[in-house]
């Protein structure tokens, strides 16, 4: 658009549509994640067409990525660092894309976790102590003092000995744990797995809360995909000015 055309908006302009406030469009200035307003000769911000796809962009950024990564993507964008951009993406999307790793993992574990028998087997007390919660799974002890040490089982000490304890939760961890390694899984992975079992309150819980969670996955996967494509009209548009003394304004709204 010729610059002699450039429509300028006030900030109550770009802020309406997004149900913000005038000062959030001040401090997102301020803050340097939109262009800087140009001045009408008796002073007032006036915005424009750059203005409003930076607003659209930031907003989309916050919403797929935080606002913390959307502040660093549109500071670098604006200076020209695209390398900082899309690394800045790509982590985000490294972020997401663990997240399906582990809904995977728990999706694939959960049928098989549901069908475990929890309590310990007749005979044997009700919390083992590492020796036979080793014999069960037919691991070392060690494996189990690793597991511990990477998060993944928290078992209780008895208070003369010190010795390990697990409880039926413990062994419900510890088979998951199992079956988890087995496909090849790390620890720091299986360890947020796990606290996504005991999150959810348990197997039967965390089966009936997959759907949900894949869903929010979708939802965060579609909020990249828009904001990737707000950014992406802000960066054709190159800076324009914006002419002055046509901002509209009522004696009250200046700045």
């Amino acid at each position: 658009m010729p610059k002699s055309q450039t429509i300028s908006y006030r900030p109550v302009d770009l802020a309406r549509p997004h149900g913000l406030s005038a000062q959030a469009i001040r401090n997102y200035e301020s803050d340097g994640v939109i262009p800087p307003a140009q001045r009408t000769p008796t002073g007032y911000r006036a915005y424009g067409e750059q203005h409003v796809l930076a607003v659209g962009a930031f907003l989309a950024l916050a919403k797929a990525y935080g606002h913390g990564p959307a502040g660093v993507i549109m500071r670098a964008a604006m200076q020209g660092d695209l390398n900082t951009v899309f690394t800045t993406i790509d982590s985000g999307h490294a972020r997401l894309i663990r997240d399906r790793e582990t809904l995977s993992a728990v999706e694939a574990a959960a049928d098989s976790l549901v069908d475990l028998p929890l309590p310990a087997p007749a005979g044997l007390p009700a919390a083992l102590p590492v020796g036979a919660l080793a014999h069960r799974l037919g691991v070392t002890p060690a494996t189990l003092r690793k597991w511990e040490q990477a998060g993944i089982l928290v078992p209780a000490r008895d208070r003369a000995s010190q010795q390990r304890l697990y409880s039926p939760d413990d062994v419900r961890d510890a088979e998951l744990a199992h079956l988890l390694r087995r496909g090849g899984h790390g620890l720091s992975h299986i360890a947020t797995v796990l606290g996504q079992v005991r999150a959810a309150g348990g197997a039967e819980a965390l089966a009936a809360s997959l759907a949900d969670w894949r869903a929010r996955l979708i939802t965060h996967g579609q909020a990249m995909l828009s904001a990737a494509a707000r950014l992406a009209e802000f960066l054709a548009v190159p800076p324009e000015g914006v002419s002055g003394g046509t901002a509209r304004r009522s004696p009250r709204q200046r700045g």
